[in-house]
């Protein structure tokens, strides 16, 4: 006999929402989850920053993204409002981040938000001529690099080391402009996008190229020279995190993370910790484990696996 008694007793509706939104909203509910608007200000837009990348995209690499038609003759006009678009989204994301720290750290709101916002906003700008020099130079590092591209502008459409890029070139420059928590926000579009992990704090070089990307791992202090490429499943990351002697609490901003200089090549899946230097021209082989400086030149690969026959299954 199949027994009809039911899973879940029937439930009054109207007070079952009554009751979980009393709980939701209540003084008390947990601080980490939820943000009390303060001082006037929401947080910061997943839209708007989406708006401003794909804006940006589109000026630093015109005719690949935005307007498919546009030409010599009429980009200084798509360039101009697409600017003068970002500069107006942009500065009040800006302005939403400094809130959005200010009240989580309990620092004085201060008194020219806005048009501190603005200015910031305007010297990122500025920088943009010299973002679009090292993107050109990191779509050439992946053409040069991949006997598979066919022309540089493949790189650009399809190559996820472009796509990374690109956001770390702008967080970078808005995170070295003193920009709280924005640069932090557009890098991780790129993760989600592409698998690979760049912290905008991280310094890196001309012509970088990560080929293939998925899995790539790239930490804050990360100094990283020209013409360095990485493999899928690179991390450069920290050995160890120092806690201070109060309420031992991670201690932050120390320098943890690798020095990668010159010409250096690291396969897929290395992982390099602390602060240790990979002398110029070094190759770092697949799956190793490097917690020490390597000396330029060197080639650190795994040891070779031992040859051994089996015969009839015998010894396995």
């Amino acid at each position: 006999m199949i027994d009809q008694t039911p899973l879940f007793a029937k439930l009054d509706r109207d007070a079952v929402l009554a009751e979980t939104v009393e709980q939701l909203c209540a003084q008390d509910a947990c601080e980490a989850s939820w943000h009390r608007i303060s001082r006037d200000q929401p947080l910061p837009s997943l839209d708007a920053l989406t708006e401003v990348v794909g804006l940006l995209r589109a000026v630093l690499f015109p005719g690949f993204f935005g307007p498919q038609d546009v030409s010599e003759r009429t980009m200084p006009y798509y360039a101009g409002s697409a600017l003068d678009r970002v500069v107006k989204l942009l500065s009040e994301q800006i302005n939403r981040g400094y809130c959005f720290v200010c009240a989580k750290e309990n620092r004085a709101p201060c008194s020219d938000c806005e048009s501190r916002s603005e200015a910031v906003a305007l010297e990122f700008i500025r920088k943009l001529p010299s973002v679009r020099e090292l993107l050109a130079a990191d779509v050439q590092a992946a053409f040069d690099g991949d006997p598979a591209a066919k022309s540089p502008g493949e790189t650009i459409f399809c190559y996820p080391s472009i796509k990374a890029l690109t956001n770390h070139r702008i967080a970078h420059q808005l995170h070295h402009l003193g920009v709280d928590i924005i640069p932090r926000i557009i890098a991780e579009m790129a993760h989600s996008d592409t698998g690979i992990d760049i912290h905008p704090g991280a310094h890196i070089g001309e012509r970088f190229f990560i080929d293939h990307g998925t899995g790539t791992v790239i930490g804050e202090t990360c100094v990283i020279g020209k013409n360095v490429r990485l493999y899928q499943g690179v991390t450069l990351g920290a050995k160890s995190f120092p806690k201070d002697d109060t309420g031992g609490r991670l201690v932050k901003g120390l320098a943890r993370h690798p020095i990668v200089e010159d010409d250096v090549t690291v396969y897929a899946g290395a992982t390099i910790l602390g602060r240790v230097t990979i002398g110029q021209g070094a190759v770092i082989g697949g799956n190793v484990w490097v917690t020490q400086d390597v000396p330029a030149g060197a080639r650190i690969v795994q040891a070779r696996a031992s040859e051994q026959l089996y015969i009839s299954g015998a010894g396995i």
